[in-house]
């Protein structure tokens, strides 16, 4: 695999589908686990029955589903065959969807029956071939949902089970495919509301697998436990090319991962990896773990001594791994910043974290480390093979905007030259549009979105995400927004209603007396962040944000529907 004529998705997959075929591959959380040869048994059955169909080498196909093992399936026969494919985020409403779908001309989609309403009301001029990813049927085009229900309830002939089509045609290896061709668009959802396809070929995501696996190892014997999004290009190079790449085993969960899902699932498997957002350790970390040093007196007391926070935070870790099932050995952290307080915590306890930075645009690793290497507060340095510059550097700070070059760098947006030239130089330099600083041994350290900065009343540049960081430390707090109102610094915040609840239900306040509490909160809030920033950051007004904010998949706050 070291051959560089070799970086493509079929290469890698048919060496894996050989080198591990007895191994255990993929299977959802109670259900059947397939080897790698089944698995490698059903992508090419799959990829000859989207070439009886018509899909030939660089048609795209649409994948819309929620996480699940025909999911893999379909990305690997598509993929490998020399197809496009567009994988959509669940969470997209059915106008992107069907944006996305007219964009990219896909031919043909995969799409799960939970999701088929956003189907529905569409012009299919392009769409050849509708696909239930459920039990891999064909969809009569112009089904509506209720239809499809009552097809899948009564178990209708109409569906016809791609299983029964199709003499073999073509195989794994029949495919001409070159490391520079396009493998995926991924369009993004990002906090400023503006979807872009970003173009991927073979190579950037192979370079991307292989140079992380140089900072994090995996071998076949790793079991992963997949929570993210596949249609996320975090979890689809990190947690599936890479993972398959190795032989590893990858499982998946029916339902969405709260505490009450991942809990036992995590004990059965017992993962030795996992993949994450931000907001999943932090609810972890504000709803079971500091309520623990913090609901009595004489706890908070000692919990304030550094010496005793450290050996609480060690214990507490030993039972975090324990819940993780006990083998846990890495713990990735991406998509979004981390709060500075739960990474405390996870150092001081010694679990196994570590945190990343990358763009869908670059495959998407930029820098990292391994548990053992990381630094408070710091992605780690660029990954081997990629170039990491700061550019416009202030003179003082030493910030500026990140800038990156490698591999790993995708081709362009899917028809948008012009936005593909405001952030992809003609050398090869993407401009990644967040600032930041490197230190002497080139660790990375991020200081938020270049077109978040806020500039102060005299030019100086004011970060919202440092003033949130400091907000989000209150116990009271879940998340916070800042930004400029009227030459004003505005905060909302979405408060911790289950503390609350549990603070003032329970001495029978009224509702009136709990708003005026409430007022309280936020006031002393107010006066908390603004003893600890500078003046010209300092807070005018915090808003109550009784619900909680529209985020990303990688949840970060859509900014721009609080802002504008």
């Amino acid at each position: 695999m070291n051959n560089r004529s070799n970086r493509t998705l079929t290469a890698m997959f048919q060496n894996s589908v050989e080198t591990y075929a007895n191994r255990p591959a993929l299977g959802m959380i109670d259900g059947q686990i397939l080897s790698y040869a089944e698995f490698g048994k059903q992508v090419e059955d799959m990829s000859e029955f989207l070439r009886k169909e018509g899909i030939d080498n660089g048609d795209r196909v649409a994948i819309l589903s929620e996480n699940c093992v025909n999911w893999v399936i379909a990305f690997f026969a598509v993929t490998t065959m020399g197809a496009v494919a567009v994988p959509i985020l669940p969470e997209f409403h059915a106008n992107e969807v069907q944006h996305i779908l007219r964009h990219s001309q896909s031919k043909a989609i995969f799409i799960s029956e939970k999701l088929y309403n956003k189907l529905e009301e569409m012009d299919l001029v392009d769409l050849k071939l509708i696909i239930l990813i459920d039990n891999f049927s064909i969809v009569p085009k112009r089904t509506s949902e209720a239809r499809l229900t009552e097809m899948m309830r009564e178990g209708s002939k109409e569906l016809a089970k791609l299983r029964v089509a199709a003499k073999r045609l073509t195989g794994l290896h029949s495919a001409s495919i070159d490391e520079n061709d396009l493998v995926s668009i991924i369009y993004t959802s990002g906090t400023t509301g503006h979807s872009k396809g970003v173009m991927l070929t073979h190579k950037n995501i192979i370079s991307d697998a292989e140079m992380t696996l140089q900072i994090v190892p995996v071998n076949h014997e790793d079991r992963l436990l997949s929570i993210l999004p596949l249609s996320h290009t975090y979890e689809n190079t990190l947690g599936l090319i890479i993972p398959v790449r190795q032989g590893a085993s990858i499982y998946y969960l029916d339902k969405p991962p709260t505490a009450r899902v991942l809990l036992p699932a995590m004990q059965k498997i017992k993962p030795t990896m996992m993949l994450t957002v931000p907001l999943v350790i932090e609810k972890i970390y504000k709803m079971r773990i500091l309520p623990q040093f913090t609901s009595k007196a004489l706890m908070r007391k000692l919990y304030k001594n550094s010496l005793i926070r450290k050996q609480l935070h060690r214990i507490a870790g030993k039972k975090l791994i324990h819940s993780f099932g006990g083998e846990i050995r890495f713990f990735g952290v991406g998509g979004a910043a981390l709060s500075p307080e739960v990474e405390m915590f996870l150092r001081e306890a010694n679990f196994p974290y570590a945190i990343g930075y990358g763009l869908t645009e670059t495959s998407p690793l930029i820098a990292g480390t391994g548990p053992a290497l990381t630094r408070f507060r710091s992605t780690g340095p660029a990954i081997p093979g990629v170039q990491l510059q700061i550019r416009d550097q202030h003179p003082i700070t030493g910030e500026g905007e990140i800038v990156v070059k490698g591999d790993n760098v995708m081709q362009g947006y899917f028809n948008d030259p012009e936005r593909t030239r405001e952030i992809l130089s003609e050398d090869g330099w993407l401009r990644t549009g967040d600032l930041g600083r490197l230190d002497k041994d080139n660790y990375l350290y991020i200081k938020g979105r270049l077109k978040n900065m806020i500039l102060g009343p005299s030019g100086e540049n004011i970060y919202p995400e440092g003033i949130e960081s400091i907000i989000n430390e209150s116990d009271w707090v879940l998340e916070s927004l800042v930004y400029e109102q009227h030459g004003q610094l505005i905060a909302r915040v979405h408060l911790n209603y289950e503390k609350i609840d549990e603070e003032f239900r329970k001495r029978n306040t009224s509702n009136t007396q709990i708003a005026k509490e409430i007022e309280t909160i936020l006031a002393n809030l107010r006066n908390e962040v603004n003893s600890r920033v500078s003046s010209f950051s300092r807070l005018q007004r915090i808003i109550e944000q009784p619900e909680p904010f529209e985020k990303t998949p990688t949840q970060k706050i859509k900014r721009y529907l609080y802002t504008q």
